[in-house]
């Protein structure tokens, strides 16, 4: 599975808050399931629901959703065009630590496609398969992962 750790890298990327305290950054897979339809190869899928804690979080809560709504565009689109998708929804918990902090559980249903086949010479080969990329227009290029002017950090406007 990569989903996790390159969800991982674009939160310590782009939210200033956990640039500067990257331990307050966890992830949990939790329900995890491999799909497999024994066709005629041994491709399969993982299925699974990733919890991003953020704990003792200062910052505010949009300064992570917009990221993770970036990332999801590039590496989960059905969560936000699959309208029963949508329905779900991404779900979340806050526990309120006092007037400036915050613990923060947000948990997102993913999938990893894994597909099995053969190189020329008959060896086994495994590839992680990417996603469709369908970029909205409307996205800040700080959100999405890999886009270009990706360098900094979004800040929620005061």
């Amino acid at each position: 599975m990569n989903k996790h750790e390159n969800l991982r890298a674009h939160l310590l990327a782009t939210v200033a808050e956990l640039k500067h305290n990257p331990d307050r950054l966890l992830i949990f897979i939790d329900n995890g399931k491999i799909r497999c339809t024994a066709a005629t190869s041994l491709s399969f899928e993982y299925s699974f629901d990733l919890q991003i804690i953020l704990t003792d979080f200062a910052g505010h809560p949009d300064s992570v959703i917009l990221p993770i709504l970036g990332w999801l565009s590039i590496n989960q689109s059905e969560l936000l065009e699959n309208l029963d998708k949508v329905k779900a929804g991404i779900q979340f918990e806050a526990e309120i630590i006092d007037t400036s902090k915050v613990d923060f559980s947000l948990t997102l249903p993913l999938t990893e496609r894994v597909i099995v086949g053969k190189d020329a010479e008959g060896n086994t080969t495994v590839k992680h398969a990417g996603e469709p990329q369908r970029v909205a227009d409307y996205l800040d290029p700080n959100w999405v992962p890999g886009a270009q002017g990706n360098a900094g950090e979004w800040v929620v406007p005061k």
